[in-house]
């Protein structure tokens, strides 16, 4: 399933992160482990923010990928199913025939 994962980051604890090398690291890890669609960094309400599309392959490893952006940078972290623009006209189609 293709999934959107959202994260604001706390702002102390990724200056920290920036300092020492963790976030870059952490970032990257990431971005080699869910091989993203898509991914956008850039300001949200005021914070340092993340958006990544990806290929969900098994929801149980959304603890994992999920882990290290709680634990070292305070994170707040949402993920939910996203959908192509072919995959909505597919979807209101059935919705049109049902």
């Amino acid at each position: 399933m293709r999934v959107m994962l959202r994260a604001h980051f706390d702002t102390a604890a990724t200056n920290e992160g920036i300092k020492t090398g963790g976030l870059p690291h952490a970032v990257k890890k990431l971005m080699d482990t869910v091989k993203p669609e898509a991914a956008y960094f850039g300001l949200h309400e005021g914070v340092r923010s993340c958006w990544i599309v990806f290929d969900l392959q098994d929801s149980s490893m959304m603890p994992s990928l999920t882990w290290e952006l709680f634990r070292d940078y305070n994170a707040e972290i949402e993920v939910g199913p996203v959908m192509r623009p072919e995959e909505l006209a597919k979807a209101m189609a059935a919705l049109q025939s049902s």
